[in-house]
């Protein structure tokens, strides 16, 4: 570990939480901030800049949704948030509140550390404040934002204004969770938030294009009755 290793803020009451995460960050090459309480929590985010913050949603002294909302009128840094709340409101609350991902407790520390990896990768690719690069290429898969053009494998492929819109916002948002309303109110407006069958009919057009298995998803992962992801490839 040195000084230029990413800085992560764990703010979770729970001793053992804490201890995990501390262990398994540390033993990933992370340097670790440990906070206990909202008031503590907020105070290392304040004066220790990290690189990414992973907030509890129920915390002793205030709600994670709180702290989430404080946060996020001064700092844009990373937010994932833990909870042993599975409710898909909850969810949903929390990335339209500014959360960039959300893991429900108990999780496995190997996802929990791809979902840092994502987050992070993000940051260093685009920056905190700019959107994703015009061009996206890995190999396989172009989106053009300018020219509003997307290959697979060098071919042009045909797709309705929608069908572009919501894999250019997707894009946009690469490596974190969009909420279903989010898309929805974004594209179709905001009459239309609850009309989620929009987005699975365009969904399932766009898997169809890009050969994409809904089962093992190479660019669009679906969040069951949260939202969708598109994942970045090395």
């Amino acid at each position: 570990m040195n000084a230029s290793s990413p800085r992560v803020l764990v703010i979770d009451d729970e001793v053992q939480i804490r201890r995990f995460l501390d262990i398994g960050l540390r033993a990933e090459g992370y340097q670790v901030l440990l906070a206990g309480t909202a008031v503590e929590g907020l105070a290392l985010a304040a004066t220790q800049s990290p690189d990414l913050v992973i907030l509890d949603l129920g915390l002793p002294d205030r709600e994670g949704h709180e702290v989430l909302a404080e946060l996020r009128q001064w700092s844009q840094v990373p937010v994932l948030m833990l909870s042993v709340r599975d409710a898909e409101s909850e969810k949903v609350r929390a990335l339209d509140n500014g959360a960039n991902d959300y893991v429900t407790k108990p999780f496995g520390i190997q996802e929990l550390m791809a979902r840092l990896r994502a987050l992070l990768r993000r940051q260093v690719t685009v920056g905190e404040s700019s959107d994703m690069p015009p061009r996206y290429d890995d190999g396989r898969l172009v989106i053009d934002q300018v020219r509003r053009e997307v290959l697979l494998d060098g071919t042009p492929l045909s797709l309705t204004r929608k069908e572009y819109a919501v894999l250019a916002m997707l894009l946009q948002h690469a490596g974190r969770v969009v909420s279903q309303q989010h898309l929805l109110r974004e594209i179709w407006g905001a009459s239309h938030v609850q009309d989620t069958h929009y987005l699975r009919i365009v969904l399932g057009k766009l898997r169809q294009k890009l050969g994409d298995d809904a089962a093992a998803p190479r660019w669009l992962k679906t969040e069951p009755g949260v939202g969708y992801r598109f994942l970045l490839q090395e």
